[in-house]
Parts: structure tokens; C-alpha cells; sequence
């Protein structure tokens, strides 16, 4: 799938994670009228659903890591915009199977924010992505260390 029908996608899953939480109903509703008027291939309308059921799977511990992240920027106080990309963004870095390279989901992320949120929303969430980013490397820099013979 070419990059553009990605960001379409990344686009299209942002857009329906924050009107679901803005009218408090379902994401299948809103994914479902999205595809629909959209005109995106069919594995790019697939990667959207997968992208908005995954978020949705596992949201609460995705909103763990938005908090553990971001201490001074309580949840329900965070611009909506800036959550909703956060919460797309960290689910393709830690959950999804089919991982993007992080550098492209935080690039990916920065730029939806800087379209949809406010003047600071590209840099807020580039630093709360750049600390789960070094988290993961500390991370698998520290499962590595364990796995190799001494």
C-alpha cells in the first residue's frame, strides 16, 4: 500500500476515534459512514478499521501510557485532537502487529496533529511520542541484554 493511502488511512481512523468520543457513541458507526464516502482502496480502508478496532481494544492501557507521558496533561483536560492522535499513534508503536517503523508513526502523528489540533499540538505530541519512543528502545535495549550469553 503507498504511503499516501497510509496517511489517508491513519487520517481517516483519527477522524472517526475523535468523533465517537466528541458524540459519546460507538467508533463502528462512525468507521462504517467513513469508508463508505471515502475513496480508499480496500486493504487502505482495511488498515483504517484495524487501526480504530485496535485503539479501541485496548484503550484503557494506551491511556496509561498517555498518562504515564504526559503527568501535567490530565486526560480528560487534553485537547481531544491531541488525544485521539496520541491514542492512534501509540496503538500502531506498541500494539499493532503489522508495526510501522516508529519515526513513521510519530511523523505521521505530528502531521495529523499539526492539520486537525492547535499551533502547539505538533510539538505535544511529538515530545509525549519521543518518550514512549525511548521508553520502547530502552526497552528492547534491556531484553536484549538479558537474552545475550554472558
Amino acid at each position: 500500500m503507498a504511503s499516501d493511502s497510509r496517511r489517508r488511512s491513519r487520517i481517516l481512523a483519527f477522524q472517526v476515534l475523535f468523533e465517537s468520543e466528541q458524540h459519546n457513541q460507538a467508533s463502528s458507526q462512525f468507521l462504517d459512514q467513513r469508508l463508505n464516502s471515502s475513496r480508499l482502496s480496500k486493504s487502505a480502508s482495511t488498515f483504517s478499521r484495524e487501526l480504530v478496532e485496535g485503539t479501541i481494544d485496548v484503550l484503557p492501557r494506551i491511556d496509561e501510557v498517555i498518562a504515564r507521558h504526559a503527568p501535567a496533561f490530565p486526560l480528560e483536560e487534553m485537547s481531544p485532537v491531541d488525544r485521539n492522535v496520541l491514542r492512534l499513534a501509540i496503538y500502531e508503536v506498541l500494539f499493532d502487529n503489522h508495526r510501522a517503523p516508529i519515526r513513521v508513526a510519530i511523523n505521521e502523528a505530528v502531521e495529523i496533529a499539526k492539520g486537525y489540533g492547535s499551533e502547539s499540538s505538533g510539538r505535544f505530541v511529538n515530545g509525549v511520542l519521543g518518550a514512549v519512543a525511548l521508553e520502547v528502545a530502552e526497552h528492547n535495549e534491556s531484553a536484549n541484554q538479558e537474552s545475550s550469553p554472558s
